[in-house]
């Protein structure tokens, strides 16, 4: 897939601009706070109808107007043009495929997949469980509508499970037996899935860091050693109490651990500010792989200055692992290096929301 062109109206800075993107790398290079990144959450938005940077799109309206509208004309992976379009206006989010609503975002996951390299991804090493769990539903979602599926189950009987702990404690059981069968079934994917990432992280780490340091994600289930619905649903009888002194369902997936280990000691706890931040650039470059080798299809990838605190061998080898994508987007600094093998992208600059080719 390839974007060929995209079109912003009253987006973040960007009064309103038309861009040619007929190209498998676009650079867009210009001083900070002009409306690069901008541009890359716009790309986002149009893949998954969501943003990077907010969970509330009226953020993202320019100053003083109403609402914003994006909209692009795309190559999809069988040469046919298509068109997509995301709006936003009192308080409502519309997209539009090929002229026909969207109902349900879900839709275009596998449509447009799409992977964001922020400055944020930091949090995957050295931030709190949520984030690296968050990562890894992202990741698999990605490909597997059936972890999707199941994803949005569980955490739609928990909400409620939780609702009845505060509300009506004797239906809590009504939800357990679902609950621990959607579990088992996450549980069970999570594990191969974190199997599938080791076999291609690790090596990743060990060459481009060049410390020979081994790296593992440990994944480490909340319901841990537990191998049968029946099993699971005993636990959470037992484990009432404490749900309801804690108002939460206290154990389940959404308590899953993921943990990047050097032995047996967590890598955030000894690596360096710079070898964490390549840990958390290495494990994009990871994703993106495993999407590719669980689909055969590449995705649009869009970076977003998280390579400013690199050397030039270590950006020269992180980008050199970048080559199974079908477009990629990159944000740069004037002065900033491009890429150190004579690669051809279609430059931009962006000067106060204003684009222009150079």
């Amino acid at each position: 897939m390839r974007f060929r062109r995209i079109s912003i109206r009253d987006f973040r800075n960007i009064s309103s601009a038309s861009i040619e993107t007929d190209a498998e790398d676009i650079v867009l290079t210009g001083t900070n706070g002009q409306g690069k990144t901008n541009f890359l959450e716009a790309v986002y938005i149009l893949c998954y109808g969501s943003s990077f940077r907010t969970s509330h799109l009226r953020q993202a309206v320019r100053h003083d107007e109403a609402g914003f509208s994006l909209s692009a004309d795309f190559e999809n992976e069988y040469g046919e043009m298509e068109r997509i379009s995301t709006s936003f206006s009192d308080g409502k989010r519309k997209i539009m495929l090929n002229g026909k609503e969207v109902s349900d975002r879900k839709e275009l996951i596998y449509r447009f997949p799409c992977i964001a390299f922020v400055h944020d991804d930091i949090d995957f090493i050295k931030g709190e469980p949520d984030t690296r769990r968050r990562f890894f539903d992202q990741m698999m979602s990605l490909h597997s509508p059936v972890f999707f599926d199941d994803s949005r189950s569980y955490r739609m009987i928990l909400m409620q499970r939780n609702a009845a702990i505060k509300g009506n404690p004797g239906l809590m059981h009504l939800y357990d037996g679902r609950l621990a069968a959607l579990g088992l079934e996450i549980m069970s994917m999570r594990a191969a899935a974190v199997y599938d990432f080791n076999q291609i992280f690790p090596e990743l780490f060990r060459r481009i860091s060049g410390t020979g340091m081994d790296l593992e994600i440990r994944y480490q289930p909340s319901w841990s050693g537990m191998t049968s619905a029946d099993e699971i649903e005993d636990y959470l009888a037992s484990t009432e109490e404490r749900d309801l002194k804690m108002l939460s369902t206290t154990s389940g997936i959404h308590r899953d651990r993921f943990s990047v280990m050097y032995g047996n000691i967590p890598f955030s706890s000894i690596g360096s500010t710079g070898q964490i931040r390549l840990c958390s650039l290495l494990f994009r470059i990871s994703e993106s792989l495993y999407f590719s080798k669980m689909t055969g299809r590449k995705p649009v990838i869009l970076l977003d200055d998280v390579l400013l605190e690199l050397d030039d061998t270590k950006r020269s080898m992180l980008l050199s692992e970048l080559s199974g994508y079908s477009q990629a987007f990159y944000t740069f600094l004037p002065r900033e290096r491009y890429f150190s093998d004579g690669k051809e992208a279609d430059f931009i600059s962006v000067n106060d929301g204003v684009f222009s080719r150079i």
